[in-house]
């Protein structure tokens, strides 16, 4: 398919104006990014893993009744999805301490929390996305009480599907990062899970010997990234043994 106007290009995505009204194509890089921005590389083939990976979960999450953007995949890299008005607030749901949040509370890696945990911050690189609370996120306007009970109860909701999806192919979810969009249809607007889901949003590692398969291989120089990224589609039963060829080659460039 022809790609048209370009509407938005992000540090991991670009999106482009879609075949019909309300309708935008996401088409996914290879291009990562850490620290908020300070490092930058290229995962040779992260692309098409993160689309192919994004697409099963957003349609196993579709399966269960949660609303997201999704339509179809188009192609190896690109996705149709709905236009929607983006909610400028991150929602983090941590089940297991690590990153910053054992930064902040000098909570060991690796510490299973008494439950989960959600966390919100205010979606601006300029900041840094800072952590903030509900009272915050209403006091701004970011959204409304009504959208950010949505936004808890479907997070929560995200979370049970995704820690037993990846539970049953041996795969820990530590934690992990979503987005929501206003979807407008008619008279009505719904809040709908939007952006992605994919080894680049979520800390997930193996059930055995914990072993990272996210993009913290990448934040922290431990290699092997792609094939971290393999792995996860592997698992999920996404790719064959071997991987599609176009995903041989460098694994990271600096």
């Amino acid at each position: 398919m022809a790609r048209r106007r370009k509407v938005y290009e992000g540090k991991a995505k670009i999106l482009y104006e879609g075949p019909e009204p309300g309708t935008l194509v996401q088409y996914f890089k290879d291009d990562a990014t850490a620290f908020n921005n300070q490092k930058k590389g290229i995962i040779t083939g992260k692309g098409v893993l993160n689309n192919r990976i994004s697409e099963y979960i957003m349609l196993r999450l579709a399966e269960i009744g949660i609303p997201t953007h999704f339509v179809r995949r188009l192609n190896m890299r690109e996705q149709l999805i709905r236009e929607v008005e983006i909610i400028p607030v991150e929602v983090i749901v941590r089940n297991i301490a690590a990153g910053s949040m054992s930064k902040r509370l000098g909570i060991p890696e690796g510490t299973p929390l008494p439950r989960s945990i959600v966390e919100y911050c205010y979606k601006s690189d300029d900041l840094g996305d800072p952590l903030v609370s509900e009272e915050h996120i209403a006091a701004f306007g970011w959204a409304s009480p009504p959208e950010l009970d949505d936004m808890m109860a479907l997070a929560l909701r995200i979370n049970d599907v995704l820690f037993g999806l990846f539970a049953g192919v041996g795969i820990r979810l530590v934690d992990f990062k979503i987005e929501f969009g206003r979807l407008y249809e008619d008279e009505d607007v719904r809040t709908v899970l939007a952006d992605e889901i994919s080894p680049d949003s979520c800390r997930l590692w193996d059930m055995r010997s914990n072993e990272k398969l996210d993009k913290d291989r990448f934040r922290r120089d431990l290699g092997g990234v792609a094939e971290a990224y393999q792995e996860v589609a592997r698992r999920l039963g996404i790719l064959p043994e071997g991987g599609p060829n176009d995903l041989k080659g460098p694994a990271v460039m600096q």
